[in-house]
């Protein structure tokens, strides 16, 4: 399935299939620290992350926005003071696909960056 960091999003189109539950769990275990959760029975990857403050916090949720930019796949994104909360889901087929765990991945690499650049 290759590293899912090194991997670049997809185009995805309505009425594309959603990963199989085997796919999930062989996506997930590669990405092990976000949740699979179903909110408005959607189901989706959700992950927390700590900071210290509120301006780190707002720092990481620019370059994830960037990032999403940069890879044409938008997450949720809830900032709060010292939290971050990221969440990875294709609206199109609502649902998750392989770009949502591709996005996860990408996520995890750039809080170690910020976190180690700090």
């Amino acid at each position: 399935m290759g590293q899912l960091v090194e991997m670049k999003c997809e185009a995805c189109q309505g009425g594309a299939p959603t990963v199989t539950a085997k796919e999930s769990r062989e996506l997930h275990a590669q990405v092990p620290e976000w949740e699979l959760v179903t909110q408005d029975e959607i189901q989706r990857l959700k992950r927390d992350f700590p900071f210290s403050n509120f301006v780190e916090a707002l720092r990481f949720t620019n370059a994830v926005g960037a990032l999403a930019e940069e890879e044409g796949h938008h997450p949720a994104l809830l900032t709060e003071w010292g939290n971050v909360v990221v969440a990875w889901w294709t609206h199109k087929i609502e649902g998750l696909h392989r770009n949502d765990f591709v996005m996860a991945a990408k996520t995890d690499e750039l809080f170690a960056r910020e976190s180690v650049s700090e």
